[in-house]
């Protein structure tokens, strides 16, 4: 069948059942331009399938299927809890209050009491606006008051100010029911999720919403290349006349790439395990900082595909090389100095004399 659409659905469940069903990207089946219809394109597929030229996309079980649902749900619901947050710091915004520039978070417990005294209260007294605050942001009271001073919010503005923040935390609460749903879909893949904790970045959700896209069997896919290439990590191969034209990263992956590419910023970040920071400071420096966040997303993609194909936790084959200890750091300078003398010394450069080599190296 040919994927266009969410029309392949309802057919594929019910034949997934009792026929070996194979779902087609249209971009690997399309017909020749002016001679199309229904009836000759099920034609092609089916002449391109019976020669097997039809790669099948891959399809993973319905539990799986089930959980991806959920969770692209609970990306849906992140996002537009995020534009209720704009939208409701932009209320204050429009109306001369600028929070916003003397608090860190206009959600937090103190700017979330103050902002309510706004809306709710009306007229402004500043005593008991600075005694709403909690005690680590007194030292910043005068600034405070003096961003809401003046301030200029009408009833109406009020009106739709409470009318955002009760949609916000409707969102909140119902992010926190998926939640609880999506962990109870999860059950049957804690051992997977556990592994995949082990790499630096990953949480238990971050987990789970890998596993949701790729599911836990590795058998669907060839290699790790097939696997970061069907994830839209893989660069472009573009190449004519010997020039190399763009090698732009594929549009594939629309959730699977996002949440690696924020898996990677936590791995970069992470204080227990410098692996992928040092990597990704080496690969910056050389293609920038976007083309180095991608390439750790597609290595820890890498570590994913074998890890859950082995059952064997993180573990690089270059992770003593990246992260030594510090005594054995100084027992490799200290190698490699040795060896860079009897080279000088071999080609005669420098005398057996000249060489002194330190007894300690700083790590």
């Amino acid at each position: 069948m040919e994927s266009t659409g969410k029309y392949w659905i309802p057919v594929f469940n019910l034949l997934e059942d009792s026929i070996n069903v194979t779902i087609a990207n249209p971009k690997w089946v399309k017909t020749v331009k002016g001679n199309k219809d229904d009836a000759k394109d099920s034609k092609w597929i089916g002449d391109l399938f019976r020669i097997r030229l039809v790669p099948g996309s891959f399809i993973p079980s319905k539990d799986i299927r089930i959980l991806r649902e959920y969770t692209r749900y609970r990306f849906k619901l992140v996002s537009c809890k995020s534009s209720e947050k704009n939208r409701y710091q932009n209320v204050f915004t429009v109306c001369n209050v600028a929070l916003d520039a003397v608090v860190s978070d206009m959600f937090g417990v103190s700017a979330s009491s103050i902002t309510d005294y706004i809306v709710n209260a009306d007229t402004f007294d500043p005593e008991h606006c600075v005694s709403l605050l909690k005690p680590s942001l007194k030292k910043k009271a005068d600034d405070v008051v003096a961003s809401i001073e003046g301030f200029q919010m009408s009833a109406p503005q009020k009106e739709r100010a409470k009318f955002v923040k009760e949609h916000y935390d409707y969102l909140v609460s119902q992010i926190k029911k998926i939640n609880m749903a999506i962990d109870i879909l999860a059950k049957p893949f804690e051992p997977a999720i556990n592994l995949l904790c082990t790499i630096p970045g990953i949480r238990c959700d971050s987990a789970i919403t890998v596993l949701s896209k790729i599911g836990a069997d590795m058998s669907q896919f060839d290699s790790s290349k097939r696997l970061c290439r069907w994830a839209g990590l893989t660069p472009g191969n573009n190449e004519s006349a010997g020039k190399k034209k763009s090698v732009r990263i594929t549009r594939a992956g629309v959730y699977l790439k996002p949440a690696l590419v924020e898996i990677a910023h936590a791995a970069v970040k992470s204080k227990t395990s410098p692996y992928y920071r040092i990597k990704y400071e080496r690969i910056s420096k050389r293609l920038g900082k976007k083309r180095a966040i991608i390439a750790i997303a597609r290595m820890i993609l890498t570590a994913v595909f074998y890890m859950l194909s082995t059952g064997e936790v993180w573990n690089p084959v270059d992770l003593n090389q990246i992260d030594m200890p510090p005594e054995l750091r100084e027992k490799e300078v200290q190698k490699s100095l040795r060896r860079a003398a009897k080279l000088l010394i071999a080609h005669g450069l420098i005398s057996p004399e000249a060489i002194q080599t330190p007894q300690t190296v700083p790590a």
